[in-house]
């Protein structure tokens, strides 16, 4: 059954800057007010700076916001020394410059094992309901992180058991982190430098990365202008005939919404017809989605929909980095699902039997792609993809 369409009453050439404020409260649950009142520091005089529409992200109780906390996860996150061999880190895999994702297909871990899945960008990340592909378990920052870092299958980070002291070694005898850590740690107990620590100081440097000052951020705020075709591609983003907003409708641009309001939290994953390898659903190992959890026919194929924030500078895209350009995604939606002719790969997906349903074919023009791919550009956040405080501090030493 295809999800009740709330904003089919809206009407293009009027509902622009409503429409992108409105859909905080329809998406997500929480009833947010779309005004910032997140500037007063809280008990850790940390103050969020959000633009007008975006609400307050979660934060657990046990991991407060501050500004030494985050300044600590800033350094860690790029740390090499953060990795089994010394030679990886968290931002090796995920580029500022690329919305702190790769311009590769997969990610390389430390040792040079490959992942079944494209990096995905974490602009915005605190406000995702689930943190990966296909994990509904995976909700919280704290314990995604320990799937990169001591995960096997594959390897990322490569810490395990036989080198995680030497790991924890390397980064206490740096001589700035002992402050950093009894800073941004004042009440842990001692040794105050432990796995537990680390993994929440990156998890609040995460939760820091908003990005809400595109240009098409500021067309809402009334402080820019959309081209023409920009224009154009907006209304059919978020209109009935390409509609693109029912998985990617959000204030995020996708369809898993959690913040520090809210009441409902959906976590829908989805099929879109990429691949059809038996001829019966199949998708290709290890790249089953949600299905590889729960052995369940009908999770074959169901991925998280990410968030199309700065899309135009993450390719390649979809969960295996299977399509390189935009041009190709928006095809692959256009045809209602991919038909692949030859290979190991080879079936027709737009016959897959698990497929959404709201993945059918759509008769977009050349123009239309055109348009689309315009507004979609529009969503680039130059402030994320180059502000000092997101950057790496090893970079200048």
């Amino acid at each position: 059954m295809k999800p009740q369409r709330t904003f089919k009453a809206l009407r293009p050439a009027r509902w622009a800057v409503s429409f992108g404020i409105a859909l905080l409260a329809g998406c997500g649950g929480g009833g947010v007010s779309v005004t910032d009142t997140t500037g007063a520091p809280d008990g850790n005089g940390w103050a969020w700076a959000l633009p007008a529409n975006f609400p307050t992200p979660k934060v657990p109780v046990d991991n407060p916001m501050s500004a030494a906390k985050v300044e600590l996860g800033r350094f860690l996150f790029y740390d090499k020394r953060l990795s089994g061999n010394g030679t990886q880190s968290c931002g090796s895999c995920h580029e500022q410059a690329r919305a702190f994702t790769l311009p590769t297909e997969t990610a390389r871990g430390s040792t040079g094992e490959f992942t079944p899945r494209n990096a995905q960008g974490l602009a915005n990340v605190a406000y995702n309901a689930t943190l990966t592909w296909a994990n509904p378990s995976l909700v919280t920052l704290e314990r995604q992180m320990e799937t990169p870092l001591f995960g096997e299958g594959p390897v990322e980070m490569g810490i395990n058991d036989g080198n995680k002291a030497a790991v924890l070694a390397r980064i206490a005898v740096d001589a700035s982190y002992p402050a950093r850590f009894a800073a941004a740690f004042a009440n842990e107990p001692t040794p105050v430098v432990n796995w537990n620590t680390i993994i929440k100081a990156i998890s609040a440097f995460q939760r820091t990365m908003i990005s809400g000052d595109s240009r098409y951020d500021r067309y809402l705020a009334g402080t820019a202008t959309l081209a023409a075709d920009e224009t154009r591609g907006m209304n059919l983003f978020f209109g009935e005939k390409a509609e693109c907003f029912h998985c990617h409708g959000s204030f995020n641009f996708n369809d898993q919404i959690v913040h520090a309001t809210s009441r409902v939290v959906e976590t829908p994953f989805h099929n879109t017809g990429l691949y059809n390898i038996d001829g019966q659903g199949g998708f290709p190992y290890p790249n089953r989605g949600v299905f590889e959890l729960s052995a369940k026919a009908e999770d074959m194929g169901m991925f998280r929909a990410p968030s199309l924030r700065n899309v135009a500078v993450t390719p390649p895209y979809m969960h295996d980095g299977g399509k390189a350009t935009l041009e190709a995604v928006l095809d692959h939606y256009a045809a209602g699902g991919s038909l692949i002719t030859s290979g190991p790969n080879a079936g027709d997906g737009r016959a897959n039997p698990y497929k959404s349903d709201l993945v059918a074919r759509i008769d977009l023009s050349a123009q239309d792609k055109t348009d689309l791919i315009a507004f979609l550009k529009t969503l680039t956040d130059e402030t994320l993809l180059t502000h000092p405080k997101f950057s790496d501090p090893f970079a200048a030493q």
